[in-house]
């Protein structure tokens, strides 16, 4: 059974329909939601750069970097919160793991080496 929930907007657009006003909206939210979790969870607390150019290419880092930390998030079987995640891996970041298995189980111990295992000698 569904749920019907009544919100009122105010607008001075009288023109377009009710349904239009309340998906622009909506989409609107879902940016600030997502300028929200950029300025959270990356730290990114102002644009580095003030050109078109600069600001696109942070916008998109920023885009993928939160795809990516919810693709993470949605493929492991650890129940994550997306802060927390961030954390650890901002904490792991240079830790040689398999990610998959530590994300699955983080709290396990992943510091050995996989048994069949070949290390190039460099010198």
């Amino acid at each position: 059974m569904e749920v019907l929930q009544t919100i009122e907007l105010i607008t001075n657009n009288l023109a377009w329909a009710a349904k239009t006003i309340g998906d622009l909206y909506k989409s609107r939210w879902e940016i600030e939601m997502f300028f929200r979790d950029i300025k959270q969870l990356l730290h990114i607390k102002t644009l580095i750069g003030t050109s078109k150019n600069a600001v696109m290419i942070q916008i998109w880092t920023a885009l993928i970097t939160i795809l990516l930390l919810k693709v993470m998030k949605a493929t492991a079987k650890y129940g994550w919160q997306l802060s927390n995640l961030v954390a650890f891996i901002r904490l792991n970041i240079f830790v040689k793991i398999e990610l998959q298995k530590w994300l699955d189980k983080p709290f396990d111990d992943h510091s050995k080496a996989p048994p069949n295992c070949i290390q190039g000698v460099l010198f």
